[in-house]
């Protein structure tokens, strides 16, 4: 029986490389490490330095671990936030974001662009007071992902305000330097090929000093993953509490195989499935891409949307009976879309078994 294929978009499939890494892990013990131990502090330090050089990251720029993703929308706003923020919302993960905010008590402004398109830079006015942006580079839920330029062009128009990208669904394939930000942050289990369980927090001198402005003036930043703490340990390669010590093991080993193969040969990968899996979607008569303008479509997470008298169960059955998987629509729109991932460890050979099995579907 052949193994099926996991078109998810998160969990989604585990990089080819995973399986042997993992069983190397379990021959090691790689669980049973203490995260005090000097071996804990040198997969710590491969898999921080394998990121910096594989996405770019600056020097200055420090690599934390966290539980998920989800939890960097939490920790930025505890540390970084004392009274108000602006959230760039275009679907429901940018979003939750923004009611992170306002479940923390923060004054929150909200741009709201519809579900499909992108934020629009050049609607963005704020009040003096607003000290941090909240942005996601590629909105998981609809397959929009913003144009590297709007980003740039964020950073010129606020240069003193605090921005921070959520990259949960692009990363590696980032399209923009590290060094426009303040922070980004994602978790292993999309782009990276990881199981569950593991976040990445990158985070620059700016939000350290930010922070330490809030606790000085009496403000809470949270308590054993306050920033200052999860920075302290990090540059001993340590971490405040027990971590997914597997996964960051993990993730030092798939980043080292990623940077054998060149962040520029994956990006042309990428584009080149998307490429595919876009061409397939208009030519099927029942398909069309739910982000319409060609410059915001996802190149990690394509979004299909159905015919209106279409089964969407019907499609899902005829995938998984040729051993594919792909994600249901987000939310409101379950039953209306369809979600693919189009990550580093999907080979163009099964992207174009993926483009074959939508065109011939009966």
């Amino acid at each position: 029986m052949s193994r099926k294929l996991y078109f998810t978009a998160g969990p989604s499939a585990l990089y080819f490389t995973a399986e042997e890494h993992l069983k190397n892990a379990l021959r090691e013990q790689i669980p049973s490490l203490s995260h005090r131990s000097i071996d804990f502090q040198n997969i710590y330090r491969k898999a921080a330095g394998n990121l910096r050089e594989l996405l770019g990251i600056p020097e200055d720029y420090y690599v934390l671990f966290l539980s998920s993703g989800t939890e960097a929308w939490e920790r930025l706003l505890q540390n970084c936030v004392t009274e108000r923020s602006c959230h760039m919302v275009n679907g429901a993960f940018s979003q939750r974001f923004a009611e992170t905010a306002q479940a923390l008590q923060i004054k929150t402004e909200i741009f709201n662009a519809q579900p499909g398109s992108c934020s629009k830079p050049e609607e963005l006015i704020l009040p003096d007071n607003t000290e941090f942006i909240a942005l996601t580079h590629n909105e998981t839920s609809t397959g929009a992902m913003q144009p590297a330029g709007d980003i740039a062009a964020i950073r010129k128009a606020f240069p003193d305000t605090l921005l921070a990208v959520d990259v949960v669904s692009s990363a590696p394939y980032l399209t923009f330097p590290v060094s426009l930000v303040d922070s980004l942050f994602f978790s292993v289990q999309k782009g990276f090929g990881l199981p569950a369980g593991l976040g990445v927090w990158v985070v620059n001198e700016r939000c350290l000093r930010k922070t330490e402005q809030k606790q000085d003036e009496g403000f809470s930043i949270g308590s054993y993953h306050s920033l200052p703490n999860l920075v302290a340990h990090s540059v001993k390669y340590q971490t405040p509490e027990t971590p997914n010590v597997l996964d960051v093991y993990l993730l030092a080993q798939v980043t080292e195989d990623m940077n054998l193969k060149g962040i520029g040969q994956i990006k042309q990968e990428t584009n080149y499935k998307a490429a595919v899996l876009y061409q397939a979607i208009e030519q099927c008569n029942y398909l069309q891409p739910f982000v319409r303008n060609k410059e915001c479509q996802s190149k990690t997470t394509i979004v299909a949307e159905l015919q209106k008298d279409m089964d969407h169960k019907r499609l899902l059955d005829y995938l998984a009976g040729k051993n594919m998987e792909v994600s249901t629509g987000y939310g409101e729109y379950k039953n209306q879309h369809i979600r693919i991932a189009n990550f580093p460890t999907h080979s163009k050979e099964q992207i174009e078994m993926l483009a074959d099995a939508l065109l011939a579907y009966p």
